[in-house]
């Protein structure tokens, strides 16, 4: 039981990823997130509006039940099984990010100045919140898909265009780590 409450190695999980998409390969389904936000909206009733979300989202609704799940599990592991005591952050990491203001997590799993509720009550967390939601979702829109979508899905079946958009994702989060994320903070 022991084994549920703590990290799993990379070779499990990543082992337990690739029969999943095996799986779904046989099946003849595809894995990503972000389509879950079309077949929301075409189950609103926008696809009478907008012809791209005019679409059976029927045929989708497994795919719905995968974002439930994982909305589940996440409270299921922040809720019961989580400990923040065995995350191990480099010590460079934190003097940089003692440098921009913000505290190592200690015994949390993220800092508060990023990820607290004081962040709603700043006009700048607010805009940072705003312009970053919009940023992913038209990055997601134009790339066709999610980092998950993308590099497990798309890279299990060899697609070329979800390799440039992996490529695009880590050369825009080297950006955001290295030129952005200082000048913001």
């Amino acid at each position: 039981m022991n084994i549920i409450f703590q990290t799993w190695p990379w070779y499990v999980s990543g082992f337990l990823i690739g029969m999943i998409m095996l799986s779904l390969i046989y099946f003849g389904k595809t894995f990503g997130m972000s389509s879950n936000l079309r077949s929301l909206c075409s189950m609103t009733g926008l696809g009478k509006r907008v012809a791209f979300f005019d679409f059976d989202w029927k045929a989708q609704r497994w795919n719905l039940i995968v974002v439930l799940g994982a909305m589940m599990g996440g409270f299921v592991a922040v809720q019961f099984m989580s400990d923040p005591s065995n995350v191990a952050i480099n010590t460079k990491t934190i003097a940089q990010l003692a440098q921009l203001g913000i505290d190592a997590p200690n015994g949390k799993l993220m800092p508060d100045a990023l990820f607290g509720p004081a962040v709603f009550n700043s006009p700048k967390g607010i805009l940072i919140l705003l312009i970053g939601g919009v940023l992913i979702g038209f990055g997601t829109r134009y790339a066709g898909g999610c980092t998950s979508g993308h590099a497990i899905s798309g890279l299990s079946n060899l697609q070329i265009p979800s390799l440039k958009a992996v490529i695009g994702f880590f050369i825009g989060g080297l950006i955001m780590a290295y030129l952005l994320f200082p000048l913001i903070f």
